[in-house]
């Protein structure tokens, strides 16, 4: 972690218009932004309560990480949700004897998925938990003691960031918001699959990676991407 990325990353979260963002859009933009600014990891995702009012991975870079949640989820278990719980990082540098008696749902996806070490950081809205920002890497100890620092104050700035988006949002309460970010993933999913049936050799990593370059190249949301894909309207300025 440089200097400048430290910087850049701080800087991107407290740029954020609260009257031009919601919710969702705001914890997409962090995930994002973390993910610049630790380039150890390879994908973030977001633990948070569904509309279901259980945990879910709402939030993510990249389709591996609700698969790999999804493992936690079910056993009750893993670094995400004990991030969440005790509002403090959790670090997996390894994942050894003690880490797989721990989470061992969680180490076994992690695996499944070339996944070889995590850091778990608690998301806060005032004084309570409300989820966990969690980073991804394929290297074990991929995550330095500046990682965990910027991850840190990251964590501290996110919170700033939420409680000021979330008071000018006062006709919405937080499941509704994040019930929008499931509802553009359910999008996304369409999208991928329109992608996949024009191309039988395309996996869905594949499909999702060509979302995401589009979202990039056009500097577009990548959920409205998905949507013009699954509603057949043409990118702007083509016939």
């Amino acid at each position: 972690m440089s200097d400048d990325s430290y910087t850049n990353a701080l800087a991107a979260l407290t740029a954020f218009q609260v009257t031009e963002t919601t919710v969702g859009d705001t914890l997409h933009r962090i995930a994002e932004v973390t993910l610049e600014a630790v380039p150890a990891a390879s994908v973030a995702g977001m633990s948070m309560l569904g509309e279901d009012e259980q945990p879910t991975t709402a939030i993510y870079t990249d389709e591996d990480s609700p698969e790999i949640d999804a493992a936690q989820y079910r056993e009750g278990k893993g670094p995400c949700l004990d991030a969440w719980r005790t509002q403090e990082p959790v670090l997996l540098a390894e994942f050894d004897d003690e880490a797989t008696a721990a989470y061992p749902g969680f180490v076994a996806a992690c695996l499944e998925h070339g996944i070889a070490s995590t850091l778990s950081l608690p998301m806060v809205s005032g004084d309570t938990g409300i989820g966990a920002l969690n980073l991804y890497s394929p290297k074990p100890d991929a995550f330095s003691d500046a990682d965990q620092l910027l991850g840190r104050n990251l964590a501290a700035a996110t919170s700033v960031v939420l409680a000021n988006v979330s008071a000018y949002w006062t006709a919405f309460d937080l499941s509704e918001n994040l019930n929008q970010a499931l509802q553009s993933r359910a999008v996304i999913e369409q999208a991928k699959g329109i992608l996949m049936a024009g191309s039988r050799n395309m996996t869905a990593d594949e499909a999702f990676d060509l979302l995401r370059k589009a979202s990039q190249r056009e500097n577009v949301k990548l959920n409205e991407i998905a949507r013009r894909i699954v509603e057949r309207r043409p990118p702007p300025n083509r016939p």
